[in-house]
Parts: C-alpha cells; structure tokens; sequence
C-alpha cells in the first residue's frame, strides 16, 4: 500500500505545515512551483518576491529540517516524506540543502523578527536547514470532512468552464463569514459571472476557530444567502502564514491556479495583530506590472452595518460617524461567544451565531 513507508529510502519527517505544502505543490496550486524551493529561488522570493525565472512568487515554500538529519542526505538522492500520522505521503528528490537565515526571512517577508508574531514564531522553530527539489504525492488528501469540497485546479477550472463562467472572483478567509465579508462578496459578484467562496482550513494559529467548526458556519450561510448557481465552494488546506502583504499576493496567485480571474482584497487581508498597516495588502499589488500576475484583484474598504443607513456600507457610501457604525473586533466576537452573548444580526448572519455559539458551549 502506498502509506506504507518504504524503508529502501531515507525517512525524513515533516509537520503540518510541510505536509500541507506537499498537497498544494502537487495538485498545481502552488504552480509554477513544482517542489520545495532550492536555494536560489528561496534568496530570490525573499529579497524580490520572484524565482529566479523572474515569475512572480512572494513567499519561501520550504522545507526546514535538522542540522543532523541534513548531514545524512545527498543531492540527488530520493527520500521519503514522513508525516505527523507516520505515513509516507511523499518523496523529495534532493536537488539542493541550504542553511538559511531565519532572521533575515523572518525580516523581509514578516516584516518583524518578533517573536510574538506567529508566523515568525512557527518559522524559527521549525528547522534550521531547508531541503530543496521537485516532490511527488504518494496519498492524497484522505480527510473524510473535507473530501467533498476538495478540489485541484483542474478540477475547478473544469468547473468553471462547465458552468460557463469566464470571469470569476475568489475570496479567501480562515474566519467565519460575517456580515462584512457577505457585502464584499456580492458586491464583486455584481461584476462578475460567479464567486469562488475558497476558505483555508489548513494549519492555523491556536486561537483561530477550528477548520471543522467553520465548515458548518461556511454552509450555514451558503444554503441560505447565497445563489446557488453564482456561487462554488471549495476548501484550501493549506497553511496560514500570517504574512499579510506577502501573503495576499500569494493567496491571488493560487485563486489565479484554480480559475479564478479576480481575487477579493479587503482590509488587513492575511494580517495578525498591528504588525501590517490596514491596507497594506492591497498597496503591494503596486509592485507589479498589470497584468503580470494574471488576475486581477479588487479592493475594498472596511464594510460594517450603519444603522442610520440601514444596511451594509463602507466609508465610500456611508456618510455617518462611527456612533451609527456597528464594527466588531475578531477579539470582541470570541470573547462574546465565549460569554455566550449572541453578536448581533447587523455583524453575523443568526445561522453563523448559531453555529459559533454552540461551540463556544461546549468549550466551557
């Protein structure tokens, strides 16, 4: 069976995170990356946000590993991709071991060395030599919640193009969708010929909503807010970096893998904290030529419920102070669910606070 580990082969284990990067780079997603970085291409992603091609790319896509266990391996040779469950879910074909500087990574695409930062955090732990070289998946995603709404980039594209879609718009999310993401959403629909809803559920930090929980929030509000025809679902397992611009970038460039030809850019998109300015994320498109990254994204302001206007708004059309403004914290939403006080209909649709509030229940 092919999760059984091959023993003719040198096991080299990886977490969460590395398995999550194997998935993406094999199905396409991460295109036109076909491996873990080499050494060249991880210098030119971090100092240029471009391989070494020139293509567009803004975050390293490693694999870190031990100082002892590199000493082990050679270029050239095939190894075996061990994952947390023990199984073999890959190999690698060792074309380059490097020993990066964390510090200056952490700098140029965190933009903080900050430990309390936890993108930063989880890179500085993970392993202080990185292994380069194209990958093959050995077992395919087998997560039985999942499967239904997993899909490669072929798979979507074909999709899209069944449904007679030409222009598509992708959102990306690893929170529950609220009332503000809802707005953004139908309003790039209003431009386009459907919405391509693609949540992450992959690794996140430990205060985040789990993955399973926001699935049935994610459904919740599909079966009833949304047109079924406009609308396709699909979930992104990989893992949250937390690297806000970079990050943003990244995340059009995989929506662009999967079909889509506009990508949704809201405020503090892929952020954590106040280490990227609210709309840095939408600044660092600047960067690129038009039309180099081969899709186009759509900004937007931070949209909230007004209650002088009655109804969703954001700074652009609501001309009232922040008195008649209903906007909620991430902060303040988790802490009145866990105080079990229902966030109010202007901010989340009642089948979400249902949801939310039932896990939050179950907590205490």
């Amino acid at each position: 069976m092919l999760w059984l580990v091959n023993t003719s082969l040198k096991q080299v284990h990886i977490d969460d995170v590395a398995l999550s990067d194997l998935r993406q780079l094999a199905i396409g997603a991460f295109a036109p990356l076909k491996g873990f970085m080499e050494e060249a291409d991880y210098d030119s992603v971090c100092d240029h946000m471009r391989l070494r091609d020139g293509s567009p790319w803004p975050i390293p896509v490693t694999l870190p590993t031990s100082s002892d266990i590199a000493a082990t391996l050679h270029l050239d040779e095939r190894i075996a991709l061990i994952g947390p469950d023990g199984r073999m879910h890959g190999t690698l074909t060792v074309t380059s071991i490097y020993k990066p500087d964390l510090e200056r990574e952490a700098h140029r695409v965190y933009r903080t060395n900050d430990l309390r930062h936890p993108g930063v955090k989880r890179l500085l732990q993970r392993g202080d030599v990185y292994l380069g070289g194209p990958v093959e998946l050995l077992v395919p995603d087998d997560d039985p919640l999942f499967a239904p709404y997993l899909f490669t980039p072929e798979q979507t594209r074909a999709e899209f193009a069944r449904r007679g879609w030409k222009t598509v718009v992708g959102f990306q999310t690893r929170n529950p969708v609220h009332r503000a993401h809802e707005y953004i959403q139908k309003c790039a629909l209003e431009t386009v010929d459907g919405l391509y809803l693609n949540p992450l559920v992959g690794p996140t930090k430990q205060d985040d909503i789990p993955a399973p929980v926001r699935l049935k929030a994610y459904l919740a509000i599909l079966e009833h807010y949304y047109p079924r025809d406009k609308v396709f679902f699909g979930v992104y397992k990989a893992a949250m970096r937390y690297a806000g611009p970079r990050e943003a970038v990244m995340h059009a460039l995989v929506r662009r893998n999967f079909g889509c030809t506009h990508f949704i850019v809201g405020r503090d998109h892929a952020g954590v904290g106040d280490y990227y300015g609210p709309y840095d994320a939408q600044h660092i498109f600047s960067e690129f030529a038009p039309g180099e990254l081969g899709i186009t994204p759509v900004f937007f302001e931070n949209a909230f419920y007004c209650k002088a206007c009655s109804g969703m708004a954001t700074s652009k059309t609501c001309p009232h102070g922040d008195d008649q403004r209903i906007i909620l914290s991430g902060t303040r939403v988790r802490q009145m669910l866990s105080e079990g006080i229902a966030p109010p209909p202007e901010f989340s649709r009642p089948e979400v606070v249902k949801v939310l509030m039932a896990y939050y229940a179950q907590r205490t």
